[in-house]
């Protein structure tokens, strides 16, 4: 290979929080927390990518105090009895030196009622459309909104108050925040809803609750996209300008890092510049921005580690960009759900004995 891997290992300081390099576990829904409630295998889980040089884990998806939150029983809660087993986590996780942040989430109208608990109670989202033109329930009410801005304030005071490094907000990938951005799913004429500013204030008021519970000194990642599950081919901002005048209000609120989910990192956000979302946000924002999107997915990018494979996907264009300041962190999903090794064995050269993903990894805590 062309590059040394050594600007991965660089250390990183968000909000006064000491990174010891730039590789950011992924969040990855694993559904292996029964009634909610993490265990010691979940513990394990992520003790084993924190002692193997993951430089900060946020974990997968854990739902906030709402009866609709969720649409899967084993997803793991973020409040009642729940915090005691992320105490666990978290203990575990700094016991080998480890920083460790939760990812705070509410599904929204991705719930489907039958499959989740609580099956008596209609999902909620903005206008109660599951998908553009399919209205599944009623809008939320301001209330509900209220309630469920307040939760995930509660919930980033109560993963201070247990030891996490900070959070991260889940506002991608067409769940609940997500569906108050995007205007196929947001058909609302009062204060959350019609331009595009208005849009955001459902997340906006999310990040103020999350500040007032925990402080200016306590770190916030934002998780958003431009693709939604419902739809690969959405955009929320089809132009720079536009996706500043998304961002400018979040960043605002107080977010100090924006996690920017693209299906391909390498990929352009925009027409005339190489820039991916991260790049752009970044340059638009002037805060840090952690890039994720089929980072070591492929057998081909494994190849690329040791000069096997195209650049153009592989660990010379992320170092590069890493390099040119593009971007301050990058997120590793399906590699590290499979190999909770990757990082140590990128940064010790043992590129042959990295894993590629195996779908049946999805089964297990490895």
């Amino acid at each position: 290979m062309s590059r040394s891997v050594e600007s991965l290992f660089r250390p990183f300081t968000l909000n006064g929080l000491e990174i010891p390099n730039r590789i950011v576990m992924a969040p990855m829904t694993r559904s292996q927390s029964p009634a909610g409630i993490p265990g010691e295998n979940v513990a394990g889980y992520y003790r084993r990518r924190a002692e193997n040089e993951t430089g900060l884990i946020i974990t997968e998806g854990t739902t906030v105090n709402d009866p609709v939150s969720t649409m899967d029983p084993n997803v793991p809660n973020f409040y009642g009895d729940s915090l005691k087993g992320w105490k666990r986590v978290v203990e575990e996780v700094h016991s080998v030196g480890g920083k460790i942040m939760p990812q705070l989430w509410h599904v929204g109208m991705a719930r489907v009622p039958a499959k989740a608990p609580h099956p008596e109670l209609a999902s909620a989202g903005p206008s109660g459309l599951a998908k553009p033109g399919t209205r599944m329930s009623e809008p939320m009410t301001p209330q509900h909104i209220q309630k469920v801005i307040d939760t995930f304030g509660q919930a980033a005071a109560d993963a201070r108050a247990i030891g996490f490094d900070g959070v991260e907000v889940h506002g991608a990938h067409g769940y609940l925040i997500d569906q108050f951005f995007w205007e196929g799913l947001n058909e609302r004429n009062d204060e959350f809803g019609g331009s595009m500013r208005k849009r955001t204030e459902f997340g906006v008021r999310i990040v103020e609750a999350i500040r007032r519970e925990t402080g200016k000194d306590y770190p916030v990642i934002f998780r958003f996209s431009q693709w939604k599950q419902q739809d690969f081919s959405v955009k929320l901002a089809h132009t720079p300008e536009q996706l500043g005048e998304f961002l400018k209000p979040l960043s605002e609120a107080g977010v100090d890092c924006f996690h920017c989910s693209q299906r391909r990192f390498w990929e352009p956000e925009f027409e005339g510049s190489s820039l991916n979302l991260a790049g752009w946000t970044k340059k638009l924002t002037g805060k840090p921005s952690i890039t994720v999107g089929s980072v070591s997915l492929s057998g081909e990018f494994i190849g690329s580690f040791m000069g096997e494979a195209s650049e153009a996907t592989g660990i010379d264009d992320l170092l590069e960009r890493l390099d040119a300041g593009e971007f301050d962190l990058v997120a590793v999903g399906r590699a590290l759900l499979v190999d909770p090794a990757w990082a140590r064995k990128v940064h010790e050269g043992r590129f042959d004995a990295l894993m590629p993903f195996k779908p049946e990894a999805l089964a297990t805590l490895s």
